[in-house]
């Protein structure tokens, strides 16, 4: 019985790659063989499968998630050009391991950089980056740490910027989640997540050529991102995202024994979320919720909105167990600006609260003037 089950997932988990089809498995079972991993919906930051996803352990390539995250939010800040040229150091050309083998002391731009990084998981043209953005290695070190900090990891701590071997570094694969559920956030990220191959034309003009390490990119139905890594420390890794209609799934394997296994537990546990779970918007912010009445101003009702959407995950063919009450003043005093919070939306599960949302006015209302008040009295005579 054990051997038809493990020769069915892994029948299933085959067929999904080659053929991009609709997954059969339906279940993330206990056959994860690496060491950690975890699958969170993107919407609703739901965990649904974990295995030691809160160890500390090395985390090899996958470190450089934070290095294009930094990255990409400063492009989005506008402290950083996708066209800006960044010079060169001998210690970043000079950089073990996957590298894009650019030379020193010339000229490379940010974005032919970023892609090298995002693509082929470039350390040389990592620590390019790191150099130029923050003038050393170990102070862009130091961001990563203070961002990571400010996203509530936890289980992390960054010595560099490319996850080559070092002690004192680690992650985890929850951790690892959230850093690609925050790249996911930025379309600059996917411009070149999705690239299958591609060249790096050299100043000098000769070419490297960049193949993306991620294989489910071009194997599994809706993956349009992630970061692979292998080291001996690390074993194999693989953070990867995939999206189908309105859900979005983050995937993370760390420890496979090789790199088959990683992307085919991968490609399980996003087949375990597609087939069992969907999103759905509970809350819509371009839905009116209601109306309120309006004492002394210049108009005489206003529309009430959610101030933010709210998605949940619910399982497949079973009843919603979200709960949505609105509560709201249904007479309200002008003067109103826009924005203003006029009420609370509160959202339970089983009769436990899980979110509670602001209903706001989206115009602003001025206050009945004397004149105003003189016409209407002489409108209603």
């Amino acid at each position: 019985m054990k051997k038809f089950l493990a020769f069915s997932v892994i029948s299933a988990v085959i067929l999904s790659i080659c053929c991009s089809s609709t997954p059969a498995i339906v279940y993330a079972s206990n056959e994860i063989s690496s060491k950690s991993a975890c699958l969170v919906d993107f919407g609703s930051q739901e965990v649904l499968f974990e295995k030691n996803s809160h160890a500390k352990v090395p985390i090899a390539s996958m470190v450089k998630m934070m290095t294009i995250l930094l990255t990409v939010e400063d492009i989005e800040s506008g402290e950083l050009k996708l066209d800006d040229m960044v010079t060169t150091s001998e210690n970043a050309s000079g950089m073990g391991g996957s590298q894009v083998f650019i030379d020193p002391y010339v000229e490379y731009s940010v974005e032919d950089l970023l892609k090298s990084v995002i693509i082929a998981s470039a350390n040389d043209a990592s620590v390019a980056l790191a150099e130029h953005i923050s003038g050393s290695e170990t102070n862009f070190v130091k961001r990563m740490n203070k961002r990571a900090n400010e996203l509530s990891m936890n289980d992390t701590h960054y010595v560099n910027c490319t996850g080559l071997p070092a002690p004192e570094g680690y992650s985890s694969a929850y951790d690892s989640a959230i850093v690609l559920g925050e790249l996911c956030k930025h379309e600059i990220y996917h411009n070149y997540s999705t690239i299958w191959m591609e060249d790096l034309i050299h100043p000098s003009g000769r070419k490297t050529g960049l193949t993306n390490t991620n294989r489910l990119i071009r194997y599994y139905s809706g993956c349009d991102g992630g970061k692979t890594g292998s080291t001996n420390e690390a074993g194999c890794c693989l953070s990867a995202t995939a999206k189908r209609d309105d859900m979005r799934l983050i995937a993370v394997i760390v420890g496979a024994k090789d790199s088959q296994t990683r992307f085919n537990e991968c490609s399980q546990l996003f087949n375990y979320g597609f087939v069992n779970f969907e999103n759905i918007c509970l809350i819509n912010e371009a839905d009116v919720v209601g109306q309120s009445s309006i004492v002394k101003g210049k108009k005489q009702q206003i529309d009430v909105y959610p101030s933010q959407n709210y998605t949940v995950l619910i399982k497949k063919n079973e009843e919603n167990p979200y709960k949505v009450d609105y509560d709201y003043s249904k007479s309200i005093k002008a003067p109103l600006n826009q924005g203003d919070v006029v009420g609370k939306i509160v959202v339970s599960k089983n009769g436990v609260v899980t979110k509670e949302i602001d209903l706001v006015i989206r115009d602003s209302v001025e206050k009945l003037g004397y004149i105003d008040t003189l016409r209407k009295i002489t409108e209603k005579w």
